[in-house]
This record gives structure tokens, C-alpha cells and sequence, in this order.
């Protein structure tokens, strides 16, 4: 039994819960909480659990006993002394009603085939859990899954390195940082090419990052723990002052939440120079700004279509963005891959430059949009069809790519438009059925003759009123 089909049975326990009310997301923080004592024993690493609150004081009890210590064990575990432990626990409580549904998930996670969990990975194992509920609707998930072939292009164009400090102000599940780390351990045979020190910062350093949503951060602390990755992950808002500590970082890559704050409220970081209350204009400030200012810093970041266009702070933080990056690519991503199917957005990639001034000349762009075939559950998103796009990103010469999806614009060509990034779209050929319209002068012409022959008409029509009631004058 390979990972999928444990996710499959994993998944399909959550009928189990239909019963007591239990939605998709409260099973996964649910599973949550039990796969973590199955985990840390597989691992040998129940050390951390305090004793009698281990997987096998759980699989020993049954009925009210059973629910009764679960409870207990959620409380005892969320008071711990362990920084993990306490994180991953913090004001956790049941949403199980029946004993015996609990008993059933317990006994059913101990029945599978943990040998085979452990040889794929048991981070890999959770990580599938966490792509299901993202692609089941139901379960709003898909708000922070951004898919994974998306998160693999973006980290393999950064490239991150050895030694370099990854951050993602807006975590998830921490996907992209598990997908960079995961991109360097392939290049270095696990860390093996590194020496001890390195290793250790790769480990307990490297990567960092906040996630606001307090369930979603547990998840994203289950899913680093899992791959042998202890940096800094906060549970908070990194628009208010506790994200000030993301700064000085060597590479960025993020999908921040989309909308604005409740009620139009403002960030409540003081060091932005912009103050709007759209989210991702917020964070495209704090991005580009907690990047090193030593030429070599960079990011990549998924924003939606406005905050490519929106006028005023809008094209003042874009002005400063082109100022103190290099906007040297943006991907125009297609629509429906994630999010509501309406929702177009972007990929953003800037390198950081030790000035603030001028640093972008000019702006590529790929249009990965218009033309391009409908994706979804049926026609999965895939590395394949990045290919052209991860060609020509890294092409010696860009100007040399023959593709008319690949468009270069000046910075001079974008400050005509007020700063506006919303370019680089081609024609779009679901609009060749007016290929045919005659030219814009003829159109006219014969719009002029259609309602001089509407005007002639009503002044007839106005004419024969007038001559009807001049005639019931005379009869009276």
C-alpha cells in the first residue's frame, strides 16, 4: 500500500464523522492531532510526548474511557513545555461526539501500512492528506492550497541555495518552503554534500514564515515537522508589527490572501511607505522590502489581475517596486487553477537591488492565459505545461525566444500607462468570429445612416400626431 491509498482510507474515515457534523476541515485538524502520536512513535521520537499521553495509551482505551483520556490528552498536550508540542496543540479540542467514532479512526489509522508510509515518507504521506482537502470543495481548503506543480516551478526559478534564508509571509501549509527544501536536498543527496553546521541551518534556519489562521498554522507546523524542519513558523498576522521580523531574507516565494482587511481596515505595520487596506498591495510592499538589498535577493509572488492595474497607492507601489527591484518577469497565470474560477492572477519575480532607484528597465512578460486549455479536476495543471514559459525565463538572449506568448515592454513603454503592469495579453482567438466586421469608418458611417432613418421616421410619426389632433380642433 503506497501513500495514495493511505490517503484514500485516511479520506474516507471522515464519512465516520458525517454523523456528528464534522466538516472537512475540522476532520483534517482532527487527524491532525491523532496522526501526530502515530507519527512520532513511527519516528522514534516520542521523547518530546510527555509519558502516558503517547499512541499507545490512545489505542489501549475504548468507548467514554477513550474519549474522556482524548480530551484530556488535547489538554495536557496544548499546556506543554515543548515549543512544538504546545504550538501544534494550542486550545485544541474535539469536534467528536461519538466515542465510538473516535475509536474507529484510532484503531483504523493503526491498521494501516505504516511500513510502506515510512519508506515514501510520512511527510509525503501528510502533505497528500493536506492536497485532498484542498481539492475537495467542500472543504474551502482550496483557499490556501496554491497546486503543487505551480509551487515546484516557482521554487526550481529561484533557485534558492545552501545558506540562504527562505520565507513565506503567508504560510499555508507551508508548501513552499517544505517544496524548497525538498528542491535543495535533491541537489546536495539529502544534505549529505553539506557539512554539519550547514546542515543544521537548513534544518532550524533556512526556512521561516506566518500564517494567520490559527488552524491552518498547526497544519503547516504538522507538515514541517514532518520534514525534519524546525525554523521559525509563527502563528500571526505579518501585515501587523509582529511580522516586522521578517526581514534581510534571501529568497521570498508566497501566495498571499486575497481581498482586504475587515471592515477596510488598515495594516498596522508602521514601516510601510503605502498605507492601503488591500491585502496584496500590503504585501507586495512587505516583500520587496524584507528582501537583502544586495543585488541579489529574490521573489517570486502570486497576485491577482488588480493589483497589476489599480490606480493611485496602487501605481505608487508598483513605481516603488520598479524603483528598488528588478521586475524583470511576470507569468500571466491561467484562471480556475485555484481560487473561485473567475479569479485571474499573476506570478510576480524581482530580484532586489542594492539601490533604490531605476533599477527596472524593462518587464517580461508570458501569457500562460488567454488560449490556453480549461483546467481542473479532469485536465490537471502540469510541469508540462510550463515548459515554453521556463525556456524562455531562462533563455541567454530573451529577445531571441520566437514565441508570441513572450512580450518585452520598457519601463518607459509602462510609465506611459500610470505604472500599469496589466500587459502582455495576446489576441485572444475565442474573438474570431469578428474577424469579419468591416472597418471602423464603415461601422460608423452605416450607425449614422441607421439612426438618421430612426430620426426620419419618428418625425413622421410626430407629423401624423400633430395633423390628427389639428383635425379634432376643426370638428370641435
Amino acid at each position: 500500500m503506497g501513500n495514495q491509498d493511505i490517503v484514500q482510507k485516511l479520506w474516507r474515515l471522515c464519512d465516520v464523522l458525517r454523523d456528528d457534523g464534522i466538516t472537512y476541515q475540522q476532520y483534517v485538524t482532527e487527524l491532525t492531532y491523532i496522526l501526530f502520536l502515530k507519527m512520532m512513535k513511527e519516528q522514534n521520537t516520542e521523547e518530546v510526548i510527555p509519558e502516558g499521553y503517547r499512541w499507545d495509551n490512545l489505542v489501549e482505551k475504548e468507548g467514554l474511557e477513550l474519549k474522556t483520556f482524548y480530551q484530556r490528552l488535547l489538554l495536557e498536550l496544548g499546556n506543554s513545555d515543548n515549543a512544538w508540542l504546545n504550538q501544534v496543540y494550542s486550545d485544541a479540542s474535539t469536534s467528536i461526539t461519538e466515542p465510538k467514532n473516535l475509536e474507529k479512526i484510532i484503531k483504523s489509522i493503526s491498521e494501516l501500512d505504516w511500513y510502506n508510509a515510512k519508506e515514501e515518507g510520512l511527510g509525503n504521506l501528510y502533505e497528500g492528506l493536506l492536497e485532498k482537502n484542498a481539492s475537495e470543495k467542500k472543504s474551502g481548503a482550496g483557499q490556501y492550497f496554491t497546486p503543487r506543480v505551480l509551487i515546484d516551478v516557482m521554487v526550481e526559478l529561484m533557485d534558492p541555495k545552501p545558506g540562504e534564508r527562505c520565507n513565506d509571509p503567508a504560510a499555508g501549509t507551508f508548501g513552499f518552503m517544505i517544496a524548497a527544501d525538498q528542491y535543495l536536498k535533491e541537489k546536495t543527496d539529502d544534505y549529505f554534500d553539506l557539512d554539519p553546521q550547514m546542515v543544521e541551518f537548513q534544518k532550524r534556519q533556512a526556512f521561516t514564515g506566518m500564517e494567520l489562521v490559527k488552524d491552518t498554522h498547526r497544519l503547516a507546523l504538522m507538515n514541517a515537522l514532518l520534514h525534519n524542519i524546525e525554523g521559525r513558523l509563527e502563528h500571526g498576522d505579518s501585515l501587523s508589527g509582529t511580522g516586522k521580523w521578517i526581514k534581510n531574507m534571501d529568497v521570498i516565494l508566497t501566495n498571499p490572501p486575497f481581498g482586504t482587511k475587515k471592515g477596510g481596515e488598515q495594516a498596522t505595520r508602521d514601516d510601510l511607505t503605502f498605507v492601503t487596506s488591500n491585502k496584496q498591495l500590503n504585501f507586495l510592499q512587505l516583500i520587496y522590502n524584507a528582501l537583502k538589498d544586495d543585488g541579489n535577493a529574490r521573489a517570486a509572488v502570486i497576485l491577482p489581475d488588480n493589483v497589476l492595474f489599480e490606480g493611485g497607492i496602487g501605481a505608487q507601489i508598483r513605481n516603488d517596486l520598479m524603483n528598488k527591484c528588478n521586475l524583470h518577469t511576470i507569468l500571466r497565470l491561467p484562471t480556475g487553477i485555484f481560487y473561485a474560477q473567475g479569479v485571474k492572477t499573476n506570478v510576480l519575480f524581482f530580484t532586489r537591488e542594492k539601490t533604490d532607484q531605476d533599477n527596472t528597465k524593462d518587464v517580461w512578460v508570458y501569457d500562460m492565459r488567454t488560449n490556453m486549455e480549461s483546467f481542473g479536476k479532469r485536465n490537471a495543471l502540469k510541469k508540462k505545461h510550463f515548459e515554453n514559459f521556463i525556456n524562455a525565463y531562462h533563455a541567454e538572449d530573451r529577445s531571441e525566444v520566437e514565441n508570441e506568448r513572450w512580450n518585452n515592454f520598457t519601463r518607459e513603454d509602462i510609465a506611459k500607462k500610470d505604472d500599469s503592469l496589466d500587459i502582455g495579453l495576446i489576441a485572444d482567438e475565442s474573438f474570431s468570429v469578428y474577424e469579419n466586421l468591416p472597418e471602423p469608418v464603415e461601422s460608423a458611417e452605416e450607425a449614422i445612416d441607421k439612426l438618421q432613418q430612426a430620426m426620419d421616421l419618428l418625425n413622421e410619426v410626430v407629423d401624423e400626431l400633430k395633423a390628427v389632433e389639428g383635425d379634432e380642433v376643426v370638428k370641435k
